[in-house]
């Protein structure tokens, strides 16, 4: 796990390492470790991933600005494709409840049809979607 300041010293710079996890619970792990660092709360969900990186509860202030950096993010690409994404929906669908099943198999059918999101996209969305947050895919 790094946590360094960068050198502007304007923005926290938080490393997301590809190479620590394979699954997307092993995501949410190291997501965790990075962002929940000293806490007790961990990832468990898009939903609670998205939820940490509004800040304030781990290891950043709510709408502070912090860089993040996904090393090996090539390999979580792959790690959390076409394959993963398929198995993640098709495990929804076959729990039921509380899982919107009609939702999900949409998703599914688009990702079957080539025109659905990935995990990897998915997480790539939702930092992207926070503005105080920039994201480095190297």
């Amino acid at each position: 796990m790094d946590l360094n300041t960068s050198n502007n010293n304007t923005r926290k710079m938080i490393v997301i390492n590809g190479g620590h996890f394979s699954s997307l619970a092993g995501f949410y792990e190291e997501a965790s470790d990075v962002l929940m660092k000293d806490t007790d709360w961990k990832v468990g969900t898009l939903d609670g991933f998205d939820d940490i990186l509004y800040g304030g509860f781990g290891v950043f202030e709510n709408k502070e600005e912090i860089e993040i950096i996904w090393k090996e993010s090539k390999k979580s690409e792959e790690d959390l494709g076409f394959k993963t994404t398929q198995e993640f929906y098709e495990n929804k669908i076959r729990q039921g409840k509380p899982f919107n099943r009609e939702l999900i198999q949409q998703k599914l059918d688009d990702l079957m049809a080539g025109k659905g999101q990935t995990l990897f996209d998915i997480l790539i969305e939702i930092i992207q979607s926070h503005s105080n947050i920039t994201l480095i895919l190297n």
